[in-house]
């Protein structure tokens, strides 16, 4: 019997140390889209890993262009642009057969985006930084990105980013601003959806450091007073309590 329970506890301490084994690390999902459509942009071809975009082709300038400035160029000989343009040229065609065809007789989907604005790093007085607006949720993926500061229309110093599909079969996009920003300026992206004709507002107020201080320097007074007033009070109380 001391034989067996001895058996019996190192299998239970076997099996402690073992444990379960470590789940599987989740796949990575690689996915190519081309998307084809009526309005512009009429064609977007993507290349994204878990969502991230790595490569977006540029059909007027026929060529690849990374979706993150560090990775390095496409190579030449994987999916040139001469294996491509056949292939949109299809679903150009694909397009222009099922869509008189399916017109009103099908739902089209439609999603409302979200929009992001942040600054690409700590804003600090007199110094530049890049202001992103991250639009999400988007399709059909026609959508135009503006900026405006203090309410005048921005254009320099703006860069756009292309449709970048997700797992959910939307896209996003991001749009960024270059500037150095002023203390208290309001900076605004703009989306317009050309289908719907209609706008969508987000905001960035870059802090005002002195204004900050000047709040911070207020409440240490106040908080000052308000500790005198008590220790006050409390002396008052405590003469009291003696009388």
């Amino acid at each position: 019997m001391g034989d067996m329970v001895a058996a019996l506890l190192c299998g239970v301490l076997v099996a402690v140390a073992v444990g379960e084994p470590a789940p599987d690390p989740p796949p990575h999902l690689l996915s190519e889209v081309l998307t084809c459509q009526p309005d512009p942009p009429s064609l977007s071809l993507s290349v994204t890993l878990d969502g991230l975009p790595l490569f977006w082709f540029d059909f007027p300038g026929s060529r690849w262009n990374p979706g993150i400035p560090s990775l390095p160029a496409w190579p030449p000989a994987l999916e040139s642009p001469r294996e491509i343009l056949p292939e949109s040229q299809l679903c150009r065609e694909i397009l222009g057969i099922l869509g008189p065809n399916l017109t009103g007789q099908i739902p089209e989907g439609r999603a409302i985006p979200t929009i992001s604005v942040f600054p690409a790093l700590p804003p600090l007085p007199g110094e530049p930084n890049t202001l992103v607006c991250l639009v999400e949720n988007i399709f059909p993926p026609v959508l135009d990105i503006g900026w405006a500061v203090g309410g005048a229309e921005v254009t320099r110093g703006v860069s756009q980013g292309p449709f970048v599909p997700s797992a959910d079969l939307t896209f996003s996009r991001i749009s960024r601003l270059s500037l150095t920003p002023r203390p208290g300026a309001v900076h605004a992206c703009v989306v317009t959806s050309r289908r719907d004709n209609a706008t969508m507002v987000a905001y960035w107020v870059a802090p005002d450091t002195a204004l900050d201080e000047q709040l911070d320097t207020a409440l240490a007074g106040a908080a000052l007073a308000l500790g005198v007033v008590l220790a006050l009070l409390g002396a008052g109380l405590a003469l009291l309590a003696r009388g």
